[in-house]
């Protein structure tokens, strides 16, 4: 039995992009998925980033397809938000018919960004059970399913988001802190994942979906991206007698956990921010053989899929460099082309008034984005001359901000990816 293990889509995300051209749309895929009856020119003026984000849904779907894989598992966060546009939705839809159509089952295990913050309101996911859309699952609660295949039925337990109020009861959240409440409700959901496997048929091929963070993962910028308190459990609450693989989402970065039976998280199919720069994207594909003994029914291979490159270039000048030259000559030396470029000028202030940024804009033209960031290196100027100049962009007066900060450098960049993320959803929402 063949199965394609995806997660974090995030359909939705649009920063670092802006509205696309005729030569954007030539660039695209040849398997871009485009509505009947209409050619890519149906997608100019979509953002860019969005159309990054479905040609590598496009990639897995085409995938899916040509493998003939089993079943699709999307292991939460189909969309960037709780409520997501007409638009996200109408494409993110479109793919999953096309699985559908294939004859291929799909399961939607509910992400955190995907489930409305009060019991009330429907998820956006809802929208395929309530139509009762053929091969297409949805979880959003801790369950376990029977999903027939080509191959036969698999079995999966699944683990999706947790609601705090599905676990505890008012009575007992009241008076409680929140470390008091995310102890509790970690406790609960691990008795009842034990309670949910003790139903496990072992003939079966079993899987065990979550979207969670389990401990020891190593965690990118979906800290950045928190809708709600998250949840931590240790890996041997997952780990349940006849689960033969553990597909794993909400941590954005691929890896391998336990190898018996494998815990995976596919990671997401596009980078978010520049806090995945040098991570590889895609998804996995699991093969299980129920004919091996367990825990050695699974093997897994990840598929990388083409991301749109994010690329930091930090340019350091002296007082006597010219800067123009240099930053210019460092920009020949980069791929910049296609790439989601931020440029960092480290200078002092008298180097800075010589610089020709008209020229480096220029250079930066075949970049799919790009910031200039400066950081002034005379650190004991007067006080009246660390005043932010009329005009100073707010990107510019973040790092000079953290510039100044006595902290680690690392801990500098990582609050730098995290404030130009900040800035730019508050541009989305203004703009």
């Amino acid at each position: 039995m063949r199965i394609l293990h995806c997660a974090d889509l995030h359909i939705g995300v649009e920063n670092y992009g802006r509205p696309a051209t005729e030569r954007d749309l030539e660039a695209l895929p040849p398997f871009f998925l485009t509505p009947p009856g209409h050619d890519r020119s149906f997608y100019r003026g979509a953002n860019t980033r969005l159309l990054d984000f479905l040609a590598s849904l496009d990639l897995l779907v085409q995938t899916a397809v040509e493998e003939g894989v089993d079943l699709v598992v999307v292991a939460g966060d189909a969309y960037k938000s709780r409520n997501p546009d007409q638009t996200h939705q109408r494409e993110f839809a479109r793919r999953i018919a096309r699985l559908a159509a294939n004859g291929i089952p799909v399961l939607l295990v509910a992400g955190n960004h995907d489930l409305p913050r009060t019991a009330f309101r429907a998820s956006a996911l809802e929208i395929f059970p309530t139509l009762q859309i053929e091969r297409v699952w949805v979880s959003e609660r801790p369950e376990v399913l029977t999903i027939p295949t080509r191959s036969g039925p698999v079995q999966v337990l699944t683990v999706p988001w947790v609601r705090t109020h599905l676990l505890l009861e008012r009575q007992e959240s009241q008076g409680k802190s929140p470390e008091d409440l995310r102890r509790m409700v970690e406790e609960r959901l691990t008795e009842r994942i034990h309670a949910l496997a003790q139903r496990l048929d072992p003939s079966l091929p079993t899987l065990l979906v979550g979207h969670l963070t389990v401990m020891g993962a190593r965690t990118g910028s979906e800290q950045s991206m928190l809708l709600g308190s998250d949840h931590v459990l240790p890996l041997s609450s997952l780990v349940a007698p006849g689960v033969d693989y553990l597909a794993l989402g909400h941590v954005h970065r691929h890896q391998c956990l336990w190898d018996s039976p494998p815990a995976v998280y596919a990671g997401s199919l596009q980078r978010v921010d520049f806090s995945e720069e040098r991570e590889g994207k895609g998804f996995v594909v699991v093969e299980i053989d129920p004919r091996k003994p367990q825990g050695q029914r699974a093997r897994w291979e990840f598929r990388e899929a083409p991301a749109r490159p994010f690329l930091t270039l930090e340019v350091s000048l002296g007082p006597e460099d010219d800067p123009t030259t240099q930053t210019l000559n460092a920009l020949r030396r980069a791929r910049v082309e296609g790439a989601v470029v931020r440029l960092l000028l480290r200078l002092p202030r008298s180097t800075a008034s010589r610089l020709d940024e008209g020229a480096v804009r220029r250079a930066l033209e075949g970049a799919a984005s790009f910031t200039i960031l400066r950081e002034y290196t005379d650190r004991h100027a007067p006080p009246t001359d660390r005043v932010m100049e009329q005009g100073t962009s707010p990107e510019e007066a973040l790092v000079r901000f953290l510039a100044k900060e006595p902290a680690a450098e690392e801990v500098r960049q990582r609050a730098l990816a995290l404030g130009l993320e900040i800035l730019h959803r508050v541009r989305e929402e203004e703009g």
